[in-house]
């Protein structure tokens, strides 16, 4: 029983994350200059766009990487 008590566990976490990431996606619309900085890379030509958001990722992965280094410290 322990193997599905572990197993509850980590899927109840996972599940957590999941709703924070939809809230987060739902509400970055709303933050302002998210998608559109400086060094995010934009091309247009004729009826062809491209768009890679190379500043916002690092910047995203910055701020996670300092939270979940907050959260799982021991």
């Amino acid at each position: 029983m322990s193997d599905f008590t572990a197993l509850g566990k980590i899927l109840i976490i996972l599940g957590f994350f999941i709703v924070i990431l939809g809230a987060f996606l739902l509400l970055a619309g709303r933050i302002p200059g998210i998608g559109r900085l400086p060094g995010d890379i934009y091309y247009q030509k004729g009826n062809f766009s491209f768009y890679f958001p190379v500043v916002t990722c690092l910047i995203i992965s910055i701020v996670l990487s300092i939270i979940l280094n907050f959260v799982f410290r021991r």
